[in-house]
């Protein structure tokens, strides 16, 4: 099977994700910030939609589903512990749940932390994590209702997948996040290196997502909590827990 990835962009920074498979000729979105680009790009390529996952409740990320569900008659999925603030579901799942997204094989997982219904859609074979807010680009979701203990688990699940699985997350936010990154260890050559990728990405006005998880791994913070020099660079001893150092990370993004 041939899984093709659009990204669409929506509003002032969003992201939807648009997942066609030739083999099935099935078509899926994740994620509606606003219905007319998905629209648009469906009849560009004369693909019929058949499904609307949804990673959380937020109105940036769902505002356009019930206009796309009564245009294309598609099925929407999304998170049962959410079902009373998401638009009418189709069908509710919950993590651990196994389901079929554009033909391929669909993992759910709890991605608990930015909102505590978050969830997030893994496809192993075609190496995509949808993480909406909770793993960002370089960055990760603010805690509007979970814990930082609740973020880290989320996070440390999503860390032990597979170095090249592709990260599609709901904002193009890494260059703000990578100023961040820098402003704590400002001569790290890893982070120099990728904040000059992404502003030539940006200076052609292309997104930075999909990131590769490894690239994540290595220079995003808050997946760096055993890391002594990310440690050094937030004034924790070495002996500091990775929740430490995640919420001391956090607190002082929310302060950026």
């Amino acid at each position: 099977m041939t899984l093709e990835l659009l990204i669409v962009p929506c509003l002032a920074d969003n992201y939807a994700y648009l997942l066609h498979d030739a083999g099935s000729d099935t078509t899926a979105v994740v994620d509606v910030p606003e219905a007319a680009p998905v629209q648009q790009l469906l009849a560009e390529r004369g693909w019929r939609l058949d499904t609307i996952v949804l990673t959380h409740h937020h109105s940036d990320h769902i505002a356009g589903v019930p206009a796309l569900a009564a245009a294309t008659g598609a099925a929407v999925i999304g998170a049962e512990a959410d079902a009373h603030r998401l638009p009418p579901l189709t069908r509710a799942v919950h993590p651990g749940q196994v389901i079929e997204v554009a033909g391929h094989r669909t993992e759910i997982l709890d991605a608990a932390g930015h909102t505590l219904g978050h969830i997030a859609f893994h496809m192993p074979r075609a190496g995509l994590l949808f993480s909406g807010d909770s793993l960002m680009s370089w960055g990760c979701g603010r805690l509007f209702e979970g814990s930082p203990a609740q973020m880290l688990a989320t996070l440390t699940r999503m860390a032990a997948l597979p170095g090249d699985t592709l990260i599609c997350s709901g904002h193009e936010y890494t260059e703000a996040n990578g100023r961040f990154a820098l402003s704590l260890e400002p001569e790290a050559p890893a982070l120099r290196a990728r904040m000059a990728e992404v502003k030539a990405l940006r200076a052609e006005g292309r997104p930075t997502v999909p990131a590769r998880l490894d690239l994540e791994l290595a220079t995003n913070p808050f997946l760096r909590g055993a890391d002594p020099a990310l440690k050094r660079a937030l004034g924790l001893p070495p002996e500091a827990s990775a929740l430490d150092t995640f919420t001391e990370a956090r607190a002082r993004k929310d302060r950026f």
